[in-house]
């Protein structure tokens, strides 16, 4: 699987995808201090196989990287920082 990144300036996305085919993607947008996850969407044929986990898992790297908090409105995310402890580190404090 591979994970690239775009970013324009106020919006950025993942994008896994595994030979030219596309797997999911993570979208958000860039606020001052924070990264607001927003969707996280995988195709049919992946789910189940931790696509979205990978796809957080990349994010919340670059985060640590940049020094940026993280806020998840999306569900899945949001979710998948309540279960694992080691990624609550960039977790946007209120």
């Amino acid at each position: 699987m591979e994970i690239k990144k775009q970013q324009f300036e106020e919006r950025g996305k993942l994008i896994a995808s595994q030979t030219s085919q596309k797997m999911g993607e993570m979208s958000y947008s860039v606020a001052a201090d924070k990264w607001i996850i927003d969707h996280t969407e995988v195709s049919g044929n992946f789910r189940g196989e931790g696509v979205g986990e990978k796809l957080l898992e990349a994010l919340v790297k670059e985060a640590r990287e940049k020094q940026v908090e993280i806020l998840p409105l999306c569900p899945f995310a949001a979710s998948v920082f309540q279960k694992r402890v080691e990624l609550q580190d960039v977790l946007k404090k209120k």
